[in-house]
């Protein structure tokens, strides 16, 4: 275990602690109105909820972080049939939230398999490709991932989950893009895509129907929220407020007035709108540049690693969180509608965290990896 501690990345380590600890402290903020007044609760219930998901994250990353990365890609090919399981008899017996059946409720808390479904396609997806490298320029070998990956979106879609689906099946495209798979594939299938999207829309424009919901056809109204404060445009509206309120220093930890059941469950989402009422610009600015440092040292990690399946772990996790700060501001700030996706570090959620703490622990394993293979040729060079 000391080798394996001395070859961890302790600038993504830190900075990562750092970001959870944060995290937890603004859920307790943000959630402990809510928690009393919506669901007659303790409020230090969410809080409670989130420490117990970080300390079993650690506990659970303190086991994973001994087993290499081949180990995680056998293993994964166990959790995409298992997730793939998940996600079809969560269509028949899943828990309904916020108009989407996406949980199994296990009672203290739920499980959302569609978010463990990004990691372990990430970490399947480089073991594939690592073991069938000589293959690529075989098209049912190439695009094997792609139609597991569609499988799974499909299932995520009709949930209906869309803001989870678009960001699987991102990490899915960005990865099989990133693989050095004949540039003739590549480009044939990219051709497909575009015409079978091309397709798909003439088919709904002409028949009249959509394959979205009405509930997330309303969400495509972004533009100008609080010109619709009544309306649909409340929740980025009220999040504008927030963050207005803050200005440069904020109004203090604990004294937001938005939380105040201004924005729905402001301890997921809205989350970032909360830090920067509470704490002000400056601190929300400095998380964003803690998120840049983050996905630089991990691009870093990727980068050295002596095996390909190393880096696809590390560019698929980079992408991975990149997407979930990227939609989860953009909605916060209206630039895009919102989805319903959690920002990393700081929202609250179980399957989330753990699937983040996951994520992180296997782009440190890639890192103990080269470390340990870097000092055993110092060694032989002596």
């Amino acid at each position: 275990m000391k080798k394996i501690f001395q070859n961890l990345d302790k600038p993504l380590l830190i900075t990562s602690v750092l970001l959870f600890v944060v995290g937890l402290i603004m859920v307790f903020s943000a959630s402990n109105v809510t928690a009393f007044m919506s669901y007659d609760a303790s409020p230090y219930n969410f809080f409670i909820k989130q420490a117990i998901f970080l300390v079993g994250g650690l506990i659970f990353s303190l086991i994973m972080i001994r087993f290499n990365t081949k180990f995680y890609g056998m293993v994964s090919w166990i959790g995409v049939v298992g997730v793939g399981i998940a996600l079809s008899v969560l269509l028949v017996v899943g828990q309904v939230k916020n108009q989407a059946v996406s949980w199994f409720d296990l009672g203290f808390f739920s499980i959302q398999p569609s978010e463990f479904a990004k990691v372990i396609m990430i970490v399947w997806m480089a073991r594939y490709y690592e073991i069938n490298q000589h293959k690529l320029d075989k098209y049912g070998t190439s695009l094997f991932p792609l139609l597991i990956g569609g499988i799974l979106a499909f299932l995520i879609i009709f949930q209906p989950d869309l803001g989870t689906a678009i960001i699987f099946s991102a990490i899915v495209f960005c990865i099989f893009i990133s693989v050095p798979i004949a540039k003739e594939i590549k480009g044939k299938i990219l051709l497909t895509l575009a015409g079978m999207v091309v397709v798909v829309a003439l088919v709904l424009v002409s028949s009249g129907k959509s394959i979205i919901y009405e509930r997330q056809l309303e969400r495509l109204d972004f533009t100008n929220p609080c010109a619709r404060l009544l309306d649909n445009g409340s929740q980025v509206c009220n999040a504008y407020i927030a963050i207005n309120n803050g200005g440069l220093t904020g109004t203090g930890l604990g004294n937001s007035t938005q939380k105040y059941l201004y924005l729905p469950e402001p301890y997921t989402d809205f989350i970032f709108a909360i830090i920067v009422e509470e704490l002000g610009l400056i601190v929300g600015i400095a998380i964003l540049l803690a998120y840049a440092f983050v996905l630089y040292r991990i691009i870093m990690i990727a980068k050295q690693s002596y095996t390909n399946r190393g880096a696809v772990i590390c560019y698929g996790v980079a992408i991975y969180i990149f997407l979930h700060i990227a939609i989860n501001l953009m909605g916060l700030f209206g630039l895009m509608p919102l989805t319903g996706v959690p920002l990393p570090f700081m929202s609250y959620g179980g399957s989330y965290t753990l699937s983040l703490i996951i994520a992180l622990t296997m782009v440190q394993r890639v890192s103990v990896e080269t470390g340990l293979r870097n000092n055993l040729k110092k060694e032989k060079r002596k």
